[in-house]
């Protein structure tokens, strides 16, 4: 048994921008390596009417010019068909890949901020019908029906708290309506990549369950949907959760928009997800994950829409710029839009500490890259690894660190699996950065200077 943990959504289809990315596993055309940049999300039409603002160009440039699904939550069947072929066409001229997620189905959110849904069972196989009709022959990542398992889970282990619990929901209903409308679109649209809600690290669903909705004819599963859960931990649930799924062509998407301070502590369960204090953007979308199992970071909740009438914010789905800037002034990847200070002269370092600059692939306005780092000193149990970039690189991404970067300084700390370094063994990170590779300088070990090559 799990308490309920809600997430709101805005209930009518957001538009997104687009960004360099590798193809998904199984994807046919390698020059498809973007997700769409569509007009006329809240937040740019809040930009673009509010020039002046001097929150505006931190919005634009952290939020409303920044990748993250389109949503498909207004049940209107007569026109779902058309809605989804202009964002599908939209992408197809743009030669990038549009993300888009089906939320429709019956008694959604059991009610409450995000209710919704088709009226009906058959209404709802007949608007994923026209839902599919719409995708097109070319790669759509769909991302179906947030909350719908965990929810209904929540339902069978139904407490006097739990506000599914006097809705009529079925779980068997939930799962096989799912399924049905898993079939339905890689049957009408094969080409579509299809990935399962599967709640998030703090939220989990049952494998048997996320089995009988019929993850295994689809691409895998997407966590962490409107919620902050940190990418570690999301990524660690994943694996831990195809496992015990058992198909190993699937893969796992995580929703990285809003979780870079990582989820709210509080005695309250709704401060925790309902618009919480100090919450920061997250990496932004990309394939380049480090991880054949992680197919993508993408946002998927469109940041600075509200989760719910709370903290003095709007309704669900309603854009308030202020929520949209504490997201963009807490987050510890925005990119910055000064001019770069000149960068300090390299640090000889010393023998205890050796590190090695890794490039690895580049692209216009961003690269990846690995710092290797020997340990020649004594075996450290917990560690902090700092460097300064050269330029105006700035980290969007990361793997085996968290990574905070201020200015031109990053300063990395352990994950779960690399909290000690033996002596003389070497410590790698990574990272995906916007702008132009640079070995960087100053590089420090526990604040012992590092060589570096």
């Amino acid at each position: 048994m799990r308490a309920l943990v809600r997430r709101s959504r805005w209930i009518a289809p957001l538009a997104l921008p687009a960004v360099l990315l590798t193809a998904l596993p199984g994807s046919a055309s390698g020059a498809e390596t973007g997700f769409y940049l569509a007009p006329g999300s809240q937040a740019s039409d809040w930009v673009n009417s509010n020039t002046a603002d001097p929150r505006a160009a931190g919005i634009k440039a952290n939020i409303a010019d920044v990748p993250r699904a389109t949503w498909f939550a207004a049940y209107d069947p007569k026109t779902i068909r058309s809605q989804v072929k202009g964002v599908t066409d939209g992408a197809a001229k743009a030669g990038t890949t549009a993300a888009v997620v089906a939320y429709m189905i019956p008694n959604r959110d059991c009610g409450s901020h995000s209710a919704g849904g088709a009226p009906h069972y058959a209404a709802y196989e007949a608007w994923v019908q026209e839902f599919a009709q719409g995708l097109g022959s070319r790669e759509v990542v769909v991302l179906l029906e947030p909350d719908a398992i965990a929810q209904g889970e929540d339902k069978e282990a139904a407490t006097e708290d739990n506000a599914c619990k006097s809705t009529g929901l079925s779980l068997a209903q939930r799962l096989a309506a799912i399924k049905k409308a898993g079939e339905t679109i890689k049957r009408i649209a094969p080409a579509a990549k299809v990935y399962y809600d599967a709640g998030h690290s703090g939220w989990k669903v049952e494998a048997q369950n996320l089995k009988a909705a019929g993850v295994a004819q689809g691409d895998g599963i997407v966590t962490n949907v409107s919620n902050f859960r940190t990418t570690a931990d999301e990524v660690a649930y994943g694996k831990e959760l195809l496992a015990a799924i058992g198909v190993p062509s699937l893969g796992q998407i995580v929703d990285t928009s809003r979780n870079g301070n990582g989820p709210y502590a509080s005695n309250d369960p709704q401060a925790t997800w309902c618009n919480p204090p100090g919450r920061g953007l997250g990496a932004r979308s990309t394939r380049n994950t480090g991880d054949p199992r992680v197919h993508a970071f993408l946002w998927v909740k469109a940041p600075g829409e509200s989760d719910g009438g709370c903290r003095g914010f709007g309704g669900a789905g309603t854009f308030e710029p202020g929520l949209a800037d504490e997201l963009v002034r807490n987050s510890p990847n925005s990119p910055g839009t000064g001019t770069p200070p000149e960068p300090p002269k390299p640090d000889p370092g010393t023998q205890s500490c050796k590190a090695v600059y890794k490039p690895g692939s580049s692209w216009s306005g961003g690269h990846t890259a690995e710092i290797a780092v020997e340990n020649n000193g004594k075996a450290l149990s917990g560690w902090n690894l700092s460097w300064t970039f050269p330029g105006d690189q700035k980290i969007t991404q990361s793997w085996n660190m968290t990574a905070a970067q201020s200015g031109r300084t990053v300063t990395a700390t352990p994950v779960a699996h690399n909290t000690q370094i033996a002596a003389g063994q070497a410590l790698t990170v990574g990272f995906v950065a916007d702008g132009a590779s640079g070995k960087p300088v100053d590089v420090k070990l526990n604040g012992s200077a590092c060589s570096v090559s």
